[in-house]
């Protein structure tokens, strides 16, 4: 089992930045892959962005390239989403993600969620 804290979320004017964080207490952390979602009102949860239990592997999600940045300190049990140039339909509740193993891009294989820190971006 894993416990999953995010925070960092707020409201923040469109081409800002926020650096969303998730610490986790439980198993090693080291031994999870880690990753961000997010889901808008209205609509579906989507993958945010991914990196492996080694950190070798990252991936994002079509409409975050180039923006956000996914890192992980496993001496802080901690992963970060550092978002740059915000705009308004990044407005979202962000969920932390782990799974055993790799990461995924199905919120449905997600083994373990936290409860999402709200990110607002204004026009």
């Amino acid at each position: 089992q894993v416990q999953l804290v995010e925070s960092g979320g707020g409201l923040v004017q469109a081409g800002g930045s926020l650096r969303l964080s998730c610490t986790a207490s439980g198993r090693p952390f080291s031994t999870y892959a880690m990753g961000w979602f997010r889901q808008a009102p209205g609509k579906e949860r989507e993958f945010v962005s991914g990196v492996s239990w080694s950190g070798g592997h990252i991936d994002y999600g079509d409409s975050v390239k180039g923006r956000f940045t996914i890192s992980r300190n496993d001496a802080k049990n901690t992963v970060y989403l550092q978002m740059n140039s915000l705009k308004p339909e990044d407005t979202a509740v962000y969920y932390c993600s782990a799974n055993d193993g790799s990461f995924t891009r199905m919120p449905g294989l997600v083994a373990y969620w936290g409860k999402g820190t709200h990110v607002a971006v204004s026009s």
